[in-house]
């Protein structure tokens, strides 16, 4: 009977323990959820991210630390060794939750400071938030990989020195993948363009728009829909242009009047540049200039370079239709015409055309 009582008082131990347990997450996970309703209420956005974050961690973690102690427990009745395993797979389930717990709360607050951003109308550099967020998480996932290791009876020193003579062989293996992995880091840290920017490059036929920055590959949106992976590295050794972080945008054209009214040009160029000067769009404390620039084949040119105040590409070509329209009013204006290709043949007096009499064309 001895035996047998021991039985059912080791069975009830355990039963209470799985029992406690389960209650334990029963009122964490109530609690927390009314705490996040709350907390949802203030001002404050970390305080609702951080019980968020931990909610499903702790259910792993009371749920990891009750099995564990209901296995000490029957580990010390039974002589069975797979119980002794349960100190060492219960700090490896502490490290597991608090890692777990890290990414989720890494992540919510990265997600939470670009939201916060669009909806209050703040600037806030996506890629850089982007990049933080994953040197944290890959801080955390060496930390906590080498913890494990370190719990699970592992030499830390022998790892860390094999993994130095290690990484050499690596390094050769994996040249290409290191320098696209450098390649992002020195996008993250230059920060020559941002995801959402219109970048093109001289060196390449590469033109579009920054879709994703990762480690390896930066995705560009071309203009005619289709994606472009680009490795990191190759940004290392070309010239890349960001039309996006222009301040304004150039208008140069030229324009070419008759040669009959040559005498025209300077009253016209005077009341071009009154007019660009006058205009809204037109940034006048830019360089602009309207002279008259050479004597074409079959015209009189004069040219315009001015700049607009927007950067923006639908609008600019609107502005500089508008500029274009109001050369041609003062040209117009002033009784000139604009220039089209034309060729005049020139007779010497000795020749003399002879028209077909009526009888020879009959």
């Amino acid at each position: 009977m001895g035996g047998r009582d021991g039985t059912w008082f080791l069975v009830a131990q355990v039963f209470l323990v799985v029992f406690a347990t389960l209650m334990l997450d029963f009122v964490q996970k109530r609690l927390l959820k009314r705490l996040h309703a709350r907390l949802l209420l203030t001002r404050h956005h970390w305080d609702h991210i951080f019980v968020e974050s931990l909610r499903q961690p702790l259910t792993l973690l009371i749920w990891v630390v009750g099995i564990t102690f209901a296995a000490d427990i029957l580990g010390r009745r039974a002589d069975v060794v797979v119980f002794e395993a349960a100190a060492p797979l219960r700090s490896l389930g502490v490290i597991i939750a608090l890692a777990w717990f890290l990414f989720r709360f890494i992540r919510n607050m990265e997600q939470d400071i670009l939201t916060s951003a669009a909806a209050e109308g703040r600037n806030v550099d996506a890629t850089t938030v982007d990049a933080v967020g994953k040197l944290l998480r890959v801080s955390v996932g060496i930390t906590a990989a080498l913890m494990a290791l370190q719990t699970l009876g592992f030499n830390i020193s022998g790892i860390l020195a094999f993994g130095g003579i290690g990484g050499i062989a690596v390094g050769f293996a994996a040249k290409d993948l290191l320098a696209n992995f450098f390649g992002g880091l020195m996008i993250y840290l230059d920060r020559p363009f941002a995801v959402g920017d219109w970048v093109r490059s001289p060196d390449r036929n590469i033109e579009g728009t920054v879709e994703q920055i990762g480690w390896r590959l930066t995705v560009i949106r071309t203009f005619d829909k289709r994606p472009l992976y680009v490795p990191n590295s190759t940004f290392s050794s070309i010239a890349v242009e960001n039309p996006s972080r222009m301040s304004h945008r150039r208008i140069f054209e030229t324009i070419g009047i008759r040669y009959d009214d040559a005498g025209k040009m300077a009253a016209i160029t005077a009341d071009v540049r009154a007019m660009l000067e006058r205009h809204p769009e037109i940034d006048a404390t830019q360089t602009l200039i309207v002279n008259f620039n050479a004597f074409a084949p079959s015209s009189l040119d004069f040219f315009i370079y001015t700049f607009t105040k927007t950067t923006n590409w639908v609008h600019y070509h609107a502005v500089k239709q508008d500029v274009l329209l109001k050369v041609v009013e003062i040209i117009a204006r002033h009784g000139a015409e604009i220039a089209f290709p034309t060729s005049t043949l020139h007779i010497p007096d000795g020749i003399h055309l002879q028209t077909p009499s009526a009888s020879a064309q009959s």
